[in-house]
């Protein structure tokens, strides 16, 4: 009789978790890195809600569940006096034990409840990592010609700027 209590409370407990939950994790730890080093970064997610400024080299602890069923995804964006602007994208992905550890733990309270609920079903890149490509001709002082959007022109040298007809 105890034997048959725990095997129902044991398979209780296994219809009542997902199995992303019980393995994988709702946060990620993501290591971003630039050549060359110190460069500015600005972490985003979809929203534009900033999650993390600083230096490169860092790593930065991102979530990711933006809602039941919503996973988050991310911009991060690398700034360099002398260097481009460049943008990476942090993008979502399922989770394999969301898809396949469910059939054979979690079932559909895995499935619909559990891993939506938790963020579990989704899964980081775990590195991101840029080459910044120098500035060459006007804004890096050279002779040449250089067509590039405004927002990405430094601050100091917008006041600079002459407008061409």
């Amino acid at each position: 009789m105890r034997t048959r209590a725990v095997a129902l409370l044991c398979c209780f407990l296994l219809g009542t978790m997902g199995c992303a939950s019980i393995i994988g994790k709702s946060e990620y730890p993501v290591r971003v890195t630039s050549q060359p080093d110190e460069a500015d970064i600005t972490i985003v997610d979809q929203t534009g809600a900033v999650f993390f400024t600083g230096k490169t080299p860092a790593t930065v602890t991102l979530k990711t569940k933006a809602g039941y069923f919503r996973g988050r995804d991310y911009t991060v964006t690398f700034t360099k006096s002398g260097y481009a602007k460049h943008t990476a994208e942090i993008r979502r992905g399922a989770s394999k034990w969301y898809i396949f550890g469910n059939l054979v733990f979690g079932g559909l309270v895995g499935w619909l409840i559990v891993d939506p609920a938790t963020g579990a079903m989704w899964t980081l890149q775990e590195d991101v990592n840029v080459n910044l490509e120098p500035l060459t001709g006007a804004l890096a002082g050279g002779d040449s010609l250089r067509i590039i959007l405004v927002a990405d022109v430094p601050s100091a040298l917008r006041a600079k700027m002459v407008r061409v007809k």
